[in-house]
């Protein structure tokens, strides 16, 4: 199990987080709450940045990609004529 050193911090949150947070915490804190919220927005935010990445990748690798795909068709062709 995972021991957790708690850092106590201040930072201001707007009124309707906080009724949000005070509405969805249940039988937890709002610390517990507010946590797990910030949790999962960081593994969101990863998800994000990860896809923007793939997406830049595959933008880059997809016109060289492409040429090379149209060669190998124009020779198939050029093979299938001669057969």
């Amino acid at each position: 199990m995972k021991t957790a050193t708690r850092m106590v911090k201040t930072y201001t949150i707007d009124p309707e987080i906080d009724e949000y947070v005070a509405a969805t915490k249940g039988e937890r804190s709002a610390s517990e709450r507010v946590n797990e919220l910030l949790r999962r927005a960081m593994l969101q935010e990863r998800d994000e940045k990860l896809e923007t990445e793939a997406a830049h990748f595959f933008l880059a690798a997809r016109g060289k990609r492409r040429n090379s795909t149209l060669a190998f068709q124009k020779a198939a062709l050029r093979t299938f004529n001669r057969d």
